[in-house]
């Protein structure tokens, strides 16, 4: 115990002095995210799992703007980020997409379910989505594309090593 501790009356060993780890799998609203020298604050997560398989993806705020961070861990820890775009697709999503001068193809599509929600991410826990994920030729750039109710929305991105970020807790969970 140091002199902190006897001053302030905090006990050793007690839970709740201790922070959890940040790592991509586990982060929590409030935690901070630093990218491409922008450090953008957790404001919103969405967990969503499809026949056993999960991934989360993080509502980022920083520097004026919001982008999501996907994340999901495949035979390797994968993590993209993604900004919402204005692409008319019609009723359902076809097999190639043309967008940036770019042809995406259809590389998975299913339906899943929002197992986990947080802070402000939109959706209900509970909720059934339909997806499509799209990937360019270079595997560099990806399209999503979501069925909430009767409406699709679109996001662009791009892949990311999971390297390029920093987290650090904003919280004590």
């Amino acid at each position: 115990m140091g002199i902190f501790d006897k001053i302030f009356g905090r006990k050793p060993g007690k839970a709740g002095n201790k922070v959890e780890k940040r790592h991509l799998l586990n982060m929590r609203v409030g935690d901070i995210v630093s990218y491409d020298l922008i450090d953008y604050t957790v404001v919103g997560l969405i967990k969503y799992e499809d026949s056993g398989y999960t991934w989360t993806a993080y509502q980022l705020e920083g520097d004026g703007e919001r982008v999501w961070l996907g994340v999901e861990q495949d035979d390797a820890l994968e993590a993209g980020i993604y900004k919402p775009v204005k692409l008319d697709l019609g009723d359902k999503p076809p097999r190639k997409i043309t967008y940036r001068d770019k042809v995406f193809y259809l590389d998975e599509a299913g339906s899943a379910t929002i197992v986990a929600v947080e802070g402000q991410a939109g959706a209900v826990a509970g909720q059934r989505i339909s997806y499509w994920e799209y990937e360019d030729e270079s595997e560099d750039y990806a399209l999503s594309v979501e069925m909430w109710g009767g409406d699709l929305e679109v996001s662009f991105g791009y892949y990311i090593h999971p390297r390029e970020l920093s987290i650090m807790a904003g919280s004590h969970n």
